[in-house]
């Protein structure tokens, strides 16, 4: 069973490209960062649960892969995105 997430459609809105956009990389990093980033918090007071840690592994490998896709055809667009979600220190 999914967990809703309330701040997703507003993800979604901040960072697509026309109004029907719900599936382009930038969007699709926003929201897996967001879910990375609850994850995170989670494991601050859960710290045996390995298997929510496998599925937050899942998620980082995903978001760097659509990261460097984004790298190859937009340095711009990667710069900013990397920019706006703050996922670089």
């Amino acid at each position: 069973m999914a967990i809703k997430n309330p701040a997703k459609p507003q993800l979604i809105k901040d960072y697509q490209h026309h109004g029907t956009d719900t599936g382009s990389s930038e969007v699709q990093v926003a929201v897996l960062t967001n879910r990375i980033t609850y994850l995170t918090e989670h494991f601050r007071s859960h710290p045996k649960d390995h298997h929510s840690r496998r599925g937050l592994l899942l998620m980082v490998s995903r978001r760097r892969k659509l990261l460097d896709y984004v790298r190859r055809g937009h340095e711009g667009q990667y710069r900013d995105l990397i920019q706006k979600l703050g996922i670089r220190k």
